[in-house]
């Protein structure tokens, strides 16, 4: 049996380490593009919410009703999108959620 040189292990934990910090850089990429997608969403939302108000005077009661009328589309079957609460008047603004399905909430 050929004995393993202090030079081989050394290899195979340089090669492992470098695999983990890819993986590792891999997982940060995504966390960040997957921050800026619901940034995006949230001000997609917002600003067919605005537009609403300024075409019809009143915020929309749900989300829907910007998809059907308002062109807003983003991927539903990736994010979860919706408005926290009915705002207690019609001029205000409603609070605007946007999350990824699936994702644990922290």
């Amino acid at each position: 049996m050929k004995n393993i040189s202090k030079k081989d292990i050394a290899a195979v934990l340089i090669f492992v380490v470098l695999i983990v910090a890819f993986v590792l850089l891999i997982n940060n990429i995504t966390n960040k593009s997957d921050g800026r997608e619901l940034k995006i969403i949230k001000e997609a939302v917002k600003n067919a919410a605005l537009t609403c108000y300024v075409v019809e005077g009143t915020y929309p009661e749900d989300v829907q009703y910007l998809r059907d009328n308002y062109n807003l589309s983003y991927n539903q079957e990736k994010y979860f999108v919706s408005f926290r609460e009915k705002p207690f008047a019609s001029n205000v603004l409603p609070d605007i959620i946007v999350e990824v399905k699936g994702a644990e909430n922290k």
